[in-house]
């Protein structure tokens, strides 16, 4: 996208965030801006989509709200934002906080429209298997990335003797707010999100791999949320994650958010494109069968979110499962007992994985906060707005 012709001075940005405040629109004090003088307080907090009374489904969510509420599960965030041109970083998610190579996860990939990158994704096709963090970043960060993922787990031990490693790193594009040819996320930045990775409450909006990215023309980044799923004697849990960076026609709870607010001033006609990268993770024990169509359903919700799943949007979603009896002893060639879950079993978890996805992406959006680089400024969600658009509901 075209840089504003005619950006506004520091200090005119710098009293614009302050009076957008003082009015009550929620925007956040863009990252490349000093924050508001001390009298004026801390900005507002960001509100979750739960807060605007947006809960999609009829699912409980995990305590957390979050990917982590699937038991092992960490996420950790390297968040890049130096000078005036550089907003970029990295998110890294484990599936289990043991040796992922030596114990792998099975795993699945569903792919929406391939613009885009995901590395290792042939492999976890192949073999339906995951055995290293999956890595999300940008674009021209995917080198790094692999470099930093191999790296990490050369380094572990009982992995003296390993010589070959699939590395599973997604990406989307962040462009437009980052200087993405200046290669500024390294394979030190990459391991550093592993190393840093925790299982707890997920850091959500403009971090890690989402501190660049754009969605629908307004501010988008990093988004996570969970559905608990009861059956029988069992109580399952789906956790997503969203790196949003993608377009359409804005759509929340139901409501064309595209007609009522006013254009996004980051859209200049090409606000479609982009990419989304996705990633699943259930404790529900599902073989990489299962996990491929659970995956399905988590793209599927897009839909949901007014994506129009353009030819420039790379659509990606990755899918795993944490249960123990599905794991795969690297070097094991012995028969194993295995529970799979029927397939007559499986639609609450692709109820809660379509739930959980279009939940994560209002929370990816709503969480951002405005970012300035390169000359630009990139709006978050202005939240007052959203608030009125979304009362109009006809069931509220």
């Amino acid at each position: 996208m075209a840089p504003d012709p005619e950006p506004a001075s520091r200090a005119h940005a710098r009293g614009l965030a302050t009076a957008m405040l003082l009015l009550g629109l929620g925007a956040g004090v863009s990252v490349a801006q000093p924050g508001p003088p001390a009298s004026s307080g801390p900005p507002r907090p960001r509100p979750s989509a739960r807060d605007l009374g947006v809960a999609p489904g009829v699912l409980a969510p995990g305590p957390l709200n979050a990917i982590t509420d699937v038991g092992g599960v960490r996420v950790g965030h390297v968040t890049l934002s130096r000078g005036d041109d550089v907003r970029t970083g990295v998110t890294a998610i484990l599936p289990h906080g043991g040796n992922l190579f030596r114990e792998k996860v099975t795993g699945a990939v569903f792919v929406g429209n391939a613009f885009g990158k995901l590395a290792g994704s042939t492999q976890v096709r192949e073999l339906g298997t995951i055995e290293t963090p999956i890595v999300l970043t940008n674009t021209l960060a995917v080198g790094p990335a692999i470099e930093g993922v191999v790296g990490w787990t050369l380094a572990q031990p009982g992995n003296e003797d390993v010589r070959s490693v699939n590395a599973v790193v997604g990406e989307t594009n962040d462009g437009g707010l980052n200087d993405i040819r200046g290669l500024h996320v390294s394979a030190a930045d990459v391991r550093r999100a592993i190393d840093e990775a925790s299982a707890g409450p997920v850091d959500e909006g403009a971090v890690g791999a989402g501190t660049g990215t754009m969605a629908f023309g307004w501010k988008g980044g990093i988004g996570t949320s969970s559905r608990r799923v009861p059956q029988g004697e069992h109580r399952w849990t789906v956790g997503v994650l969203v790196q949003s960076n993608y377009g359409g026609r804005l759509t929340m709870d139901g409501v064309p958010l595209w007609k009522a607010l006013s254009r996004a001033p980051a859209a200049a006609g090409q606000d479609a494109d982009g990419s989304c990268m996705i990633v699943v993770a259930t404790d529900a024990p599902l073989d990489a069968r299962g996990l491929e169509r659970l995956a399905a359903r988590a793209l599927f919700a897009l839909a949901r979110t007014g994506s129009t799943y353009a030819n420039g949007s790379g659509d990606f979603a990755i899918a795993f499962s944490t249960h123990t009896s599905l794991r795969v002893v690297h070097g094991a060639e012995s028969p194993v007992a295995r529970t799979v879950l029927p397939t007559d079993g499986v639609s609450a978890l692709f109820e809660a994985a379509m739930d959980a996805t279009e939940e994560a992406v209002y929370d990816s959006m709503l969480k951002a906060v405005d970012t300035t680089a390169r000359g630009r400024t990139v709006r978050a969600l202005p939240i007052d707005d959203v608030r009125r658009a979304l009362a109009t509901r006809a069931y509220r």
